[in-house]
C-alpha cells in the first residue's frame, strides 16, 4: 500500500498549521551513515552525484532511517562551477580546492553561464527519480554568490577571508560583475532544478557572516534581493541559511523568502524580538548530539517551545550533522520531536 505524501514540511514553511512539527537535518545524508561510508570507500562525491540512482538512495536513506518530514538533494554547492569555467576539486579533508583563483576583472569576465540540461543533467535526473520515490518533500539547494565567490577567491577554504574582502574593496566593478555572473547562474541552475521537481530551496551563504551589516547591504544584498525575486516566481518555498551571520537575519527577512534558517548562536525568540516573523528554521547545536540524552533532550525541548510559540517553525540543527553523531540518535531525536510536538 502507498504510504500517503507527508506534507507537513511544506505547510509549515507557509506557515500552515502542521500535525506536528516538521524535522530535517543539514548534512543528514553523508558522513555519520555506515551505509554511506561503505559507498565512499567505492565513489568520490562527484562520483555519486553523477550516478541519479545512487545518488538518490544516498538522499533517500536518512528519510527512511529517521522518518524525517523532508530529504535534502545529495550534492555539493560547487556543483555547477565547472559549466561556468571554473575548475574545481573536492579533495578529501580539505574541501573545495581550486588552482587558478579569480584576481582581476579579467578573470572574472572570462566566466561564462551554466545550461543546467547540458551541464548538469545528473542533478535533474536524480531530482525527478526521487519525486517517484519520496513520500516526504524534496529541498533542493545552492550557494550564494557570496559564499562562492569566497572559495573562487580564496582557492579553498579560509579562516578570516581576507582576499575575499580585500578584493571586494579594492575592485567593486569586477565584483559587482561576479556576483551579477553568480547570480544569473544562481537563477538559472534553480529553476531547472524547480522544473526538474524539486519542491523547495534552500540557499547557503555560509559564509557570509564574515561581513558587516553595511557591507552586506552595498555588496552582497543587491544580488540576493534579485535571486529571491527571481526564484519567488517559481512558487516553491525559499530559506535562506548561513554560519555566524545572527547580524544578518533581519536584512534576510526582508528578501523574498518564506524561512530564515538560524545557526545555534541566535535563540529563537530573540530572533523575533528582532523582527523576525517569516517561518523559523534551527537550531540545536549539532555539538550537542554528542551529550548524553537527557541534555540533548533538554535543549531540543527549549527550542521547541520557543519555536512553537508563533506559526512558522521547523526544528533543524544550527549546522550540519558531523562525522562522529551517531545515527541512533537522529532517529532517537526526530522520533521526539514528532512526539513532544504532536501532543503540544
Amino acid at each position: 500500500m502507498n504510504q500517503p505524501f507527508n506534507d507537513n514540511f511544506l505547510k509549515a514553511c507557509r506557515k500552515e498549521e502542521t500535525s506536528h512539527v516538521p524535522v530535517w537535518y543539514m548534512r543528514q545524508a553523508g558522513r555519520s551513515q555506515p551505509e554511506y561510508r561503505e559507498i565512499k570507500e567505492k565513489y568520490s562525491l562527484f562520483e555519486i552525484t553523477h550516478q541519479p540512482e545512487l545518488c538518490a538512495y544516498v538522499t533517500k536513506l536518512p528519510v527512511d532511517q529517521y522518518n524525517n518530514d523532508a530529504a535534502i538533494l545529495y550534492k555539493d554547492i560547487m556543483t555547477p562551477l565547472p559549466a561556468i569555467g571554473v575548475d574545481v576539486e573536492i579533495k578529501t579533508g580539505i574541501g573545495p580546492v581550486i588552482d587558478e583563483p579569480i584576481r582581476s576583472l579579467a578573470d572574472v569576465e572570462k566566466l561564462g553561464t551554466i545550461n543546467p540540461k547540458e551541464d548538469v543533467p545528473y542533478v535533474l535526473d536524480t531530482i525527478k527519480l526521487l519525486r517517484e520515490q519520496l513520500t516526504v518533500p524534496l529541498i533542493s539547494f545552492s550557494g550564494a554568490p557570496f559564499t562562492l565567490a569566497s572559495y573562487m577567491i580564496e582557492g579553498g577554504p579560509s579562516k578570516n577571508y581576507n582576499k575575499t574582502k580585500a578584493f571586494m574593496y579594492a575592485e567593486p566593478k569586477a565584483w559587482h560583475l561576479l556576483m551579477d555572473k553568480l547570480g544569473d547562474m544562481t537563477i538559472t541552475y534553480v529553476k531547472e532544478q524547480i522544473k526538474a521537481g524539486a519542491q523547495a530551496i534552500q540557499i547557503f551563504d555560509s559564509w557570509v557572516g564574515t561581513l558587516n551589516v553595511a557591507d552586506y547591504r552595498l555588496f552582497v544584498k543587491p544580488i540576493m534581493t534579485r535571486i529571491f525575486s527571481e526564484l519567488q516566481k517559481e512558487g516553491v518555498p525559499l530559506i535562506m541559511f548561513g554560519v555566524g551571520a545572527s547580524h544578518l537575519v533581519q536584512e534576510w527577512h526582508e528578501l523574498d523568502l518564506n524561512v530564515v534558517g538560524l545557526d545555534w548562536r541566535l535563540p529563537i525568540r530573540e530572533a523575533r524580538a528582532k523582527g523576525v516573523h517569516k517561518t523559523v528554521q534551527g537550531n540545536l547545536d549539532p555539538a550537542i548530539l554528542l551529550a548524553p540524552w537527557e541534555v540533548i533532550e533538554e535543549r531540543t525541548k527549549e527550542i521547541l517551545d520557543a519555536g512553537m510559540e508563533t506559526p512558522g517553525f521547523i526544528f533543524n540543527l544550527g549546522h550540519g550533522v558531523f562525522p562522529e553523531v551517531n545515527p541512533d540518535t537522529l532517529k532517537k531525536l526526530t522520533a521526539f520531536v514528532h512526539e513532544y510536538t504532536a501532543k503540544s
